[in-house]
C-alpha cells in the first residue's frame, strides 16, 4: 500500500513553530519508520515536509519548498499541488496530520484531528484564524475515511460540533520520547547552572494565549507568595513558551502586581533543552482552560516532576490519578494546590513515583502501531482507492 502523509506543518525551525502538532509530526514520523523496518513491511509511506533538516528512517520524505512555511502558501499547496501530487504517486491513501486534508481528490484520506478550540472557545482566536480552521477542519472530517482523535475529549468534540459517528473516529494517544526521563540531582543541578536557569522555579510551559490561563495562574502565584515563609519565596514562577495572541495582558499583570522580580518569561525552550527545565522544576502547573491533549503534562511526569494541573477531560485522560488538579475557573483552588505542592515534600515525592508510572503507560511506539493499524483497516476497505496503481 501506498500512504502519502502531509507533514508541512513539522518544522526544524528552534521556535514555536517546532513545537505543538510540528512535535507529533516529528515524533510520528520517526516511529512509523521504525515500526516498518521493524516489521520489512511492504507498505511503502512517503510525507511531504519543507524541514529540510529533519529524518526519518524507513519513511520516503519528499522535500517541498521553504515558502510552505507561510500559512496562505501552506494551504493553497494542500488544496491545489496535493491532490497532484497524490494521482502522481498513484496513492491509495493520504493522511493529513494535523485537522485537514486536500479536498480535490479521491484518494481514500485519515485526518488526524489535535482539538476544537477555535470552536471550544472561539473568542480567544483571531477571527480569520478561527473561521480558516472551522471551515476546513469540518469538511476535511466529513470527507475522511477515518478521523484519528488524540484523546476522547477531542473525538467527543468532533462528534458534537460536526455530527460525525462515533464508530468513524479512532483515539490513538500522543507518546512521550525517551529523553523525557530522570537524571540524578547533581547532573540537574548542574546542568541548571549550564543552561543559566533559576535555582529553584516552578514550572509552565506552553504557548502564551489566552486558552492557557495563565492570568489565574499569576495572581495565585502572587497570593502564595504573600503567605509563603522566606525560603519558599525563593521560588520564581518561570512561564515558559512562544508569544501566540492576545498574551498583552500577561505582562501587563504581572507588572500590575509586581511580580516583575519573581515571574521569569525565557521564551521558547529548544528541544534539547526541554527534559532539563522539567527536571530542575520544584513542580509542574498546567492551568489550561481546554487541551485537545496536554504533551506538556506527559512529559513532565515522565521527568519525575511532580505535576499541578487543570481538571479538564483531555488533562484528566493523560494525568490519570498521578497529579494535583483544580478547577481552571477557581482561583482559590489553584492557591491551595500551589500550597500542597510547594509546602509538602512528602507529597511531592509521591507525585513524582506516581506521575512516571502514568508516563509509562504512554510511547510513540504504541501511537505509530495504532496509526498503522488504522492505514491497513482502510486499506482494506477501501482497496480499489482512486490512484491506486
Amino acid at each position: 500500500m501506498r500512504i502519502v502523509i502531509n507533514a508541512q506543518l513539522l518544522s526544524d525551525a528552534e521556535s514555536y513553530r517546532g513545537a505543538g502538532v510540528s512535535n507529533y509530526a516529528r515524533r510520528l514520523l520517526s516511529a512509523l519508520g521504525e515500526l516498518l523496518l521493524e516489521r520489512h513491511s511492504t507498505h511503502r509511506l512517503s510525507a511531504y515536509v519543507h524541514a529540510h533538516r529533519i529524518t526519518a528512517p524507513g519513511i520516503d520524505l519528499i522535500d517541498s519548498p521553504e515558502i510552505l512555511e507561510r500559512p496562505m502558501a501552506r494551504i493553497a499547496w494542500e488544496q491545489t499541488a496535493l491532490p497532484l501530487e497524490l494521482r502522481r504517486q498513484r496513492a491509495n491513501l493520504v493522511h493529513g496530520l494535523v485537522n485537514v486534508l486536500p479536498l480535490a481528490t479521491a484518494t481514500p484520506g485519515i485526518v488526524t484531528v489535535h482539538d476544537l478550540s477555535f470552536l471550544r472557545t472561539p473568542e480567544r482566536l483571531p477571527p480569520l484564524k478561527r473561521t480558516y480552521l472551522t471551515a476546513l477542519c469540518r469538511v476535511s472530517v466529513q470527507r475522511a475515511a477515518k478521523v484519528i482523535a488524540v484523546s476522547r475529549q477531542t473525538a467527543g468534540d468532533v462528534t458534537h460540533f460536526f455530527g460525525t459517528p462515533p464508530e468513524k473516529i479512532e483515539v490513538v494517544y500522543n507518546g512521550v520520547a525517551p529523553e523525557f526521563q530522570p537524571i540524578p540531582n547533581a547532573a540537574a543541578t548542574r546542568l541548571r547552572s549550564d543552561q543559566n536557569r533559576p535555582e529553584r522555579y516552578l514550572l509552565y510551559l506552553g504557548t502564551l494565549e489566552p486558552r492557557k490561563n495563565l492570568e489565574l495562574l499569576i495572581r495565585a502565584f502572587g497570593r502564595w507568595r504573600q503567605s509563603a515563609s522566606a525560603v519558599e519565596r525563593e521560588i520564581v514562577l518561570v512561564l515558559a513558551g512562544a508569544r501566540g495572541w492576545y498574551y498583552d495582558t500577561i505582562f501587563e499583570q504581572v507588572t500590575a502586581l509586581g511580580l516583575a522580580d519573581s515571574v521569569q518569561f525565557p521564551g521558547f525552550i529548544p528541544a534539547a533543552q526541554l527534559p532539563d527545565w522539567y527536571r530542575g522544576a520544584e513542580g509542574f502547573v498546567y492551568p489550561s482552560v481546554f487541551e485537545g491533549f496536554g504533551l506538556p503534562v506527559l512529559e513532565a511526569m515522565a521527568c519525575g516532576t511532580p505535576v499541578l494541573c487543570s481538571h479538564t477531560p483531555s488533562l484528566l485522560e493523560v494525568a490519570g490519578d498521578a497529579t494535583l488538579t483544580f478547577d481552571p475557573t477557581a482561583e482559590e483552588e489553584l492557591l491551595h494546590g500551589l500550597q500542597l505542592l510547594l509546602g509538602q515534600p512528602a507529597l511531592r515525592a509521591e507525585l513524582r513515583a506516581r506521575g512516571m508510572r502514568q508516563a509509562g503507560e504512554f510511547s510513540w511506539h504504541r501511537c505509530a502501531e495504532a496509526t498503522l493499524r488504522i492505514y491497513e483497516a482502510v486499506g482494506v476497505a477501501c482497496p480499489q482507492g482512486a490512484n491506486a496503481p
